[in-house]
C-alpha cells in the first residue's frame, strides 16, 4: 500500500502520478485524506482529554490527601472516562476504514516507466533469438493430440473447462520443464529453493495485493480465510512477514514450483484455445527481497534470469516494457518476456518480471534494519521463471518437424530422456 504520509503531505504528486495509470483513483485519494484529517482530529482530542483526566486525578489525589472533597472532580473524571471510550472506538474504525481505503489504491508507477493508456504504448527493449522458418505450421492443439501430449476431454471430465490433463510424454515434458528451470536458479543464478503449502491465508493474498482487489478471481475456502495460491509470489514473499531482516542478509532469493490457480480464463478465442490460458497451471517464480536502493538493479537482473530460460531452450523472445495503464496494480514498473509461437502467430507472455518497491513490504509489515540502526520497508521483486504451459506451447509449436515429431532442445534432453517425440 502507499504511505498515508506521502498522499497527506504530497497529494498533487501522487494524484498526478495515478493519473498515468488511466485515472479513476480521484475520489479515493480524496476520501483517503478526508479520514485521515478526522482520524487525526480524533487522536488530538483523545490526547487532550487524557491529558486532562491525568490533571484531574492529580488533583483529586492532593485534595483527599488534604481532606479536602472531590466528587465533583471525580464526576468529571468519570464523564471523560466515557468520552474516551466513545473516542478509542472511533479513532479504532477509523483507522480500519483508512486501511481499507489504501488497499484499493494501486501502486504509483516508477518514473522511467514509460506514460500511456493501454498496451498499445508498451515498449519492446530488446529480442533474442530469430522465428524458425517453419511452412504452415501445426498449433499447439494439434501437436498435442497427434502425439497424444495432453487430452483437455478427460480434463474437462475430472474438472470442467479450461483445465489441463498431461498425458504421457507431454507430462513427462513438463516435469523436465519444470527440473530444467529449477536446477539453473538454483544452481547458477543463487536463489533458494522452497517446496511451500498451497494454501495461504487470507492476510498473506493482501500482503501481496491479490485481495481485496482481486478476491473474485481467486479461489477461496474457509468462507475466503484460506485461498488456493494463484502464485508463489503469494508464499514466497509472505516468508519474512511482520521480520526485521538484517541488511546484510539481503537480498534474499527464493524459487518455488507450485501450481497455481485462477477463476479467470478469458473468453474464447485463438489467444485462449487449447492450453493457453487456463484455470490451473505449473510455474516456476523468482522472488527478491531487497533495499531500495538496489532494487531497480535487482529487476534488471531478475529479468536476466528469467530470460536464461528461454536462450538455453533456444526460442525467441523480446522483452516488453509495460507503460504505466498496463502495470499490474502492486508493480511499480514491469517488464514481460513474450516468447514467440508459431502457432498462434503470435507473442505468449511467460513472465512478468516487476518491482514492487515497498508496496507489498508495507501490507506485511516487512522491514530491515540498516547499517544506522534504522527500520525500513524492504522492497519485493518477483516474475516467473517461467510459466508453464505457455512455455510448453512454444517449445513444441517452434521445434515442431515436417514429420510431425517435435525436437527436444539440446539442453533440455538430460532432463527429458530423449531428443524428440513422435
Amino acid at each position: 500500500m502507499l504511505d498515508i504520509r506521502l498522499i497527506r503531505e504530497n497529494p498533487d504528486f501522487v494524484r498526478e502520478r495515478l493519473a498515468t495509470r488511466g485515472g479513476g483513483d480521484e475520489a479515493q485519494i480524496e476520501e483517503v485524506l478526508r479520514v485521515d484529517a478526522e482520524r487525526r482530529k480524533t487522536q488530538t482530542e483523545l490526547q487532550r482529554l487524557q491529558s486532562e483526566r491525568n490533571r484531574l486525578s492529580k488533583e483529586i489525589g492532593g485534595k483527599k490527601s488534604r481532606g479536602e472533597a472531590t466528587d465533583d472532580l471525580e464526576s468529571s473524571v468519570h464523564k471523560i472516562g466515557e468520552q474516551i471510550i466513545d473516542l478509542n472506538a472511533s479513532a479504532n474504525g477509523l483507522d480500519g476504514q483508512q486501511k481499507d481505503l489504501l488497499l484499493e489504491i494501486p501502486n504509483l508507477p516508477h518514473e522511467s516507466v514509460p506514460i500511456g493508456k493501454d498496451p498499445s504504448a508498451n515498449r519492446v527493449v530488446r529480442s533474442w533469438g530469430e522465428k524458425p522458418r517453419l511452412t504452415e505450421p501445426a498449433d499447439h492443439v494439434a501437436l498435442g493430440a497427434k502425439l497424444k501430449l495432453f487430452n483437455l476431454e478427460r480434463a474437462a471430465k475430472l474438472s470442467g473447462a479450461d483445465f489441463i490433463c498431461f498425458t504421457d510424454a507431454g507430462a513427462k515434458l513438463e516435469r523436465a520443464l519444470i527440473n530444467f528451470m529449477i536446477d539453473l536458479h538454483t544452481r547458477e543464478h543463487g536463489y533458494i529453493e522452497i517446496s511451500p503449502p498451497f494454501l495461504v491465508r487470507r492476510v498473506c493474498m493482501i500482503g501481496t495485493s491479490q485481495l481485496p482487489k482481486f478476491e473474485a478471481d481467486m479461489y477461496g475456502l474457509e468462507e475466503n480465510q484460506l485461498f488456493l495460491a494463484p502464485t508463489a509470489e503469494v508464499q514466497l514473499t509472505n516468508l519474512h512477514r511482520d521480520e526485521i531482516l538484517r541488511v546484510a542478509d539481503l537480498p534474499k532469493k527464493f524459487v518455488a514450483h507450485t501450481p497455481c490457480f485462477r477463476r479467470e480464463a478469458g473468453a474464447a478465442g485463438r489467444e485462449t484455445r487449447g492450453i493457453i490460458r487456463v484455470h490451473q497451471f505449473d510455474k516456476v517464480e523468482l522472488v527478491k527481497i531487497t533495499t531500495p536502493e538496489k532494487s531497480y538493479q535487482e529487476l534488471e537482473s531478475l529479468t536476466i534470469d528469467a530470460e536464461r530460460v528461454l536462450q538455453l531452450l533456444g526460442l525467441h523472445y523480446r522483452v516488453v516494457e509495460l507503460c504505466t495503464g498496463d502495470l499490474g496494480f502492486g508493480s511499480a514498473k514491469t517488464y514481460d518476456l513474450e516468447v514467440w509461437s508459431p502457432g498462434q502467430d503470435a507473442y505468449l507472455e511467460v513472465s512478468s518480471c516487476s518491482n514492487f518497491e515497498d508496496f507489498q513490504a508495507r501490507r506485511m509489515q516487512l522491514r530491515f534494519k540498516n547499517r544506522d540502526g534504522e527500520n525500513r520497508f524492504c522492497h519485493t521483486l518477483n516474475g516467473s521463471g517461467v510459466a508453464l504451459p505457455r512455455l510448453f506451447v512454444a517449445l513444441i509449436e517452434n521445434f515442431q518437424q515436417p514429420d510431425g515429431s517435435v525436437r527436444i532442445p539440446e539442453n533440455l534432453q538430460p532432463y527429458f530422456g530423449a531428443s524428440e517425440i513422435r
